[in-house]
């Protein structure tokens, strides 16, 4: 894992001086390498000692470790794509700075993807069709559509399926679930309130609660099972993007894997549903 990702996985862990240090690193690396001790600090707006101790909170010897580390990820190409879009930027450095970030968000996913947790959500999945329970999807702003896209995506295999946005009816559906039933909780931050309270009172109800968030973040802890979709963007960026991509492909991992799963009558089942729109016009 090269240093950016690193910084980007412990980032909760970090005290709040250490974690403006880590944003500071995050949105400008190659000025953080050319910047003294001082002049980093003062951007961070936090005492030389505090650039030092975040060093040494990710593991490395202190500034001069961390530096050579940072600039050995750097050179290896990782720079481009951490880099926030600026009003400077021509067209061609935008587009290559969206697509590069997303592309890197996803590469690193699969190399270090949570292969077993996967499986085990996938397995709850199927445990809550076979019982003819609910499948629930809850996100919040942006994680708020990929909940409608599982919906829809598990929807088309023949479950009885949710998504819900509105905190209110959140807290409700939650209170109204079985042990039949699957909560799937999509969150860029893991840190919402009201899904933090959902995801408890769907466990008191005996349903499953499969979290798809950041590590180390307090929905992660509260999950039955949990899918580590980490990534770089900070939450003072203009819309999160990467993430939201990266929390797509999770969903489509997972009706793939569960459709899979179901066999050839689910086989079948797609194909009179493809039929079935082709005989209706509704695809040519």
């Amino acid at each position: 894992m090269n240093v950016l990702d690193r910084i980007t996985g412990q980032l909760d862990s970090l005290s709040r001086a250490e974690q403006a240090v880590a944003r500071l690193v995050l949105h400008d690396p190659d000025a953080f390498l050319r910047a003294p001790v001082s002049e980093a600090a003062s951007l961070a707006r936090v005492s030389g000692p505090t650039v030092v101790r975040f060093c040494r909170s990710l593991g490395y010897e202190g500034l001069s470790d961390f530096k050579l580390k940072l600039a050995s990820s750097l050179s290896r190409g990782s720079a481009f794509v951490h880099q926030s879009a600026t009003p400077k930027d021509s067209d061609e450095a935008l587009i290559h700075k969206v697509i590069g970030q997303t592309i890197h968000t996803l590469e690193q996913f699969k190399l270090h993807a949570p292969v077993e947790s996967i499986a085990q959500a996938s397995r709850q999945f199927v445990q809550s069709i076979r019982k003819k329970g609910t499948l629930v999807f809850m996100g919040v702003g942006n994680s708020g559509m990929v909940a409608q896209d599982a919906q829809h995506k598990f929807f088309r295999l023949g479950c009885h399926t949710q998504a819900l946005s509105d905190g209110h009816l959140q807290i409700m559906q939650a209170r109204m679930l079985s042990d039949k039933d699957t909560l799937c909780v999509i969150s860029i931050s893991g840190k919402s309130r009201v899904l933090i309270d959902a995801c408890k009172l769907a466990q008191a109800q005996g349903a499953g609660v499969v979290v798809i968030s950041q590590s180390r973040s307090p929905l992660a802890r509260q999950a039955d099972l949990f899918i580590a979709a980490d990534h770089h963007e900070s939450y003072e960026q203009f819309s999160p993007m990467s993430s939201r991509i990266l929390h797509l492909s999770i969903v489509d991992i997972l009706a793939t894997k569960v459709a899979l799963a179901l066999g050839p009558k689910m086989q079948s089942h797609l194909a009179g549903l493809k039929d079935a729109l082709i005989r209706t016009r509704y695809v040519k």
